[in-house]
Order: C-alpha cells, then sequence, then structure tokens
C-alpha cells in the first residue's frame, strides 16, 4: 500500500487525503506540506484525493500527518 520511490537524492511519496474537493483545497494542502523541511515539490489532486510529494529523504508520517490537519484535511495514509 506504499507508493514511494527513491531517485537520485530525492524521495517521491503519494499520500491519500480525504476531504479535498477543489482547488483551494489542493493549494491549502500542498502549502502546508512544501513547508515540512526537505520537501522539494507537492501536487495536490482533489478528484483522486492523492498528494505526490518530492523530498529529499523520506518523511515522517505524523510530521505530513500534522500539516494535512493544519489545513484541514485528513491523511488517510499512503497510497
Amino acid at each position: 500500500m506504499t507508493s514511494q520511490t527513491d531517485t537520485q537524492g530525492s524521495v517521491t511519496t503519494v499520500y491519500k487525503v480525504s476531504g479535498m474537493t477543489c482547488g483551494h483545497c489542493e493549494g491549502a494542502v500542498s502549502g502546508e506540506i512544501s513547508q515540512l523541511a526537505g520537501v522539494s515539490s507537492v501536487q495536490a489532486v482533489a478528484s483522486s484525493g492523492e498528494v505526490t510529494v518530492v523530498s529529499a529523504a523520506p518523511l515522517d508520517e505524523e510530521a505530513v500527518r500534522a500539516a494535512v490537519d493544519e489545513a484541514g484535511f485528513e491523511l488517510t495514509g499512503k497510497a
């Protein structure tokens, strides 16, 4: 159930987030996660509920959960 890929000094992880319904939701989630240390890009897609995060190293899932919670949504796990 984990979608995580290591490529040349970066890690791509896909998370499932519930409650996103629009572009504003995507922006809120992306904005909070992008503030985490080591994150280089975040792509949130409301229609699928998936958030793809590229980071320098694997992220602490609790830190990601806290960021998603701060945006007003719920991290339901990894895709």
